[in-house]
């Protein structure tokens, strides 16, 4: 069986595009929250977001007509372009026989609807044209990318799995290579902003009216966000061969459900614990190996107290002595690409032996009484990250991430 590597990673957040871009932000402990841009939202009580500004994917990919791709997809592109650059990887000595993509997502590109949408309010539908047909499938996502790089060693797969995706699309890309049916996969998630997505959170009182306050007892709720996150990765013994600068090392996963709720996770953080310990049984780790985790910390009190006491139930006594930080204070929800973001950022914290910060935590909740790296970051050796993400239904994936060792 083949080990699996991490050799690049590209990113489209709110604080920056661009893996040194991403990581400069999130050390400077800078957020994306801003009044949302993209829709009116004076019938809303809240009119915060964390949106993606001035990019284009043409600035990354000059050959792309961008007319003909949904915002999702140009971001996942852009990713992808800076994951494959990234990694040092030229197009021309691929084997697109021997790649494939893996892409999760929430919504696919919802952007489409509401624009269909608006067209039929005002009778304008032959201003859609071929549009919806053409880009609004979710599966247009990683098709595209495929077809774009030809990679053709496995079927483009598009996993929905909410807020969970992008880890679940590492693990089924992580299966590929260490099964060995393929040497290369770029894996990851990516949603654009939506009205769609947005009203659904206002209505379950969810968003923050202001910032997003992780594990802190003053927080108000999450803030809804776009992005995309890409991993170039590929087999230990390919990466090898071409002298590739690897990041890190994945080493398993876990996933597992609640089936418990539609929206909320069980109270006891069951489904967290189950996901978190097939983790580390698949990777081989011990609990006293890991140096740090990155929580999938929305910001919601039931999401911050469930993931504590989860980790409590996985770590024992040591579950105070692991840092944990969520950049989702900064970042805000990127819905499907979250946790392939945050994948990619617990590779750079391998890399620069630096845990980013959970910010905007002043007033602690008393009941979430971990190491939560309070607004700045921290210098730590990492050896081993856990990187975890909880989505609506129950659904969890937990990644296990480990420096290269012989």
């Amino acid at each position: 069986m083949e080990r699996v590597v991490i050799t690049g990673v590209g990113v489209v957040t709110p604080i920056g595009i661009g893996a040194a871009n991403l990581w400069d932000g999130l050390m400077r402990a800078e957020h994306g929250f801003a009044e949302v841009a993209s829709f009116d939202t004076s019938a809303y009580k809240v009119h915060v977001g964390a949106e993606v500004k001035r990019f284009r994917v043409e600035d990354y990919l000059p050959d792309v007509d961008a007319s003909t791709l949904g915002r999702a997809t140009r971001f996942a592109l852009a990713a992808g372009q800076m994951a494959l650059d990234d990694a040092g990887h030229d197009l021309k000595t691929i084997d697109g026989t021997r790649a494939g993509v893996v892409m999760g997502t929430t919504s696919g590109e919802p952007n489409l609807i509401e624009t269909f949408n608006d067209c039929k309010i005002a009778e304008r539908l032959d201003d859609m044209g071929p549009a919806l047909a053409r880009r609004y499938p979710c599966h247009n996502i990683p098709a595209t990318l495929a077809a774009h790089y030809g990679f053709s060693g496995c079927a483009p797969l598009m996993i929905p799995a909410a807020c969970a995706a992008g880890n679940y699309a590492i693990a089924h890309a992580w299966e590929r290579l260490h099964s060995g049916r393929v040497d290369m996969m770029l894996a990851g998630g990516s949603d654009a902003f939506s009205r769609i997505t947005y009203t659904g959170f206002a209505r379950l009182m969810a968003i923050a009216p202001d910032i997003c306050r992780p594990f802190a007892n003053n927080r108000k709720g999450m803030i809804p966000g776009e992005g995309a996150g890409v991993l170039v990765l590929e087999t230990l013994s390919g990466a090898r061969a071409r002298g590739a600068d690897i990041y890190a090392e994945i080493t398993g996963y876990g996933f597992s459900c609640d089936a418990h709720h539609m929206t909320g996770g069980h109270p006891d953080g069951r489904g967290a614990v189950g996901a978190m310990r097939h983790a580390l049984e698949i990777s081989r780790t011990r609990v006293e190996e890991v140096d740090y985790i990155s929580a999938h910390g929305t910001g919601t009190p039931s999401n911050d107290r469930n993931e504590t006491t989860a980790v409590k139930n996985v770590f024992g006594d040591r579950a105070a002595q692991v840092p944990i930080s969520s950049i989702k204070s900064m970042l805000g929800h990127t819905m499907g690409a979250a946790s392939a973001i945050e994948a990619g950022v617990c590779a750079m914290v391998i890399r620069n032996g630096l845990i980013p910060p959970t910010a905007n935590l002043d007033e602690p909740d008393p009941y979430c009484d971990l190491d939560y790296v309070p607004n700045e970051p921290r210098k730590h050796s990492v050896r081993v990250a856990m990187n975890n993400a909880y989505a609506f239904g129950g659904t969890n994936a937990s990644l296990v991430i480990r420096a290269l060792e012989d």
